[in-house]
């Protein structure tokens, strides 16, 4: 009711929600953590959600000015999800800002690193370490660099309207 007395002073749906919505599900598999050897931390759930949605971007830039609107639509969404969870985590105003500014900045990080991981420009396997495990190399890493492929398939297959939906091919 609110929305229609005043729609211009309510939030509008973020159309990356659904995207995200998905993106959070696959980082929450458990396999990242158990075989993936990712640490069950407040950080390595974040590597694994930052690589993922990381993943999603590159793919977004072949869609050209549909893919762009969807992408900042996702960062938008990954943005205020990341200020939500750290004003929870007790986090505030004057430092909180300079958080979520870190952590935009390893998901551009992280995107920049698989754009040239999936144009070849370098090693799977180096980009999984780096992403996942800030460059060491855990018993882990075979297991989530093949799981990383797997998804960066099933997005080539994905189109536009299904990533839009959430839903990976």
């Amino acid at each position: 009711m609110l929305g229609f007395l005043f729609r211009r002073l309510t939030a509008r749906h973020s159309g990356g929600t659904a995207l995200f919505a998905a993106a959070t599900a696959e980082a929450r598999r458990p396999h990242w953590f158990r075989d993936g050897h990712v640490p069950d931390t407040i950080d390595g759930r974040f590597a694994v959600l930052a690589t993922i949605v990381a993943l999603i971007l590159v793919r977004l830039e072949r869609e050209g000015d549909s893919g762009n609107a969807l992408s900042v639509a996702l960062t938008e969404r990954f943005i205020a999800v990341m200020e939500s969870e750290h004003r929870e985590l007790g986090l505030g105003d004057p430092t909180l800002g300079k958080t979520v500014r870190k952590l935009v900045g390893a998901l551009g990080k992280r995107t920049e690193l698989w754009r040239n991981a999936v144009a070849g420009a370098s090693d799977w396997d180096d980009a999984t370490a780096c992403s996942l495990y800030k460059g060491q190399e855990p018993k882990g890493v075979q297991h989530a660099g093949d799981a990383l492929k797997g998804f960066w398939s099933s997005l080539e297959r994905s189109d536009a309207k299904a990533l839009a939906e959430g839903r990976f091919e």
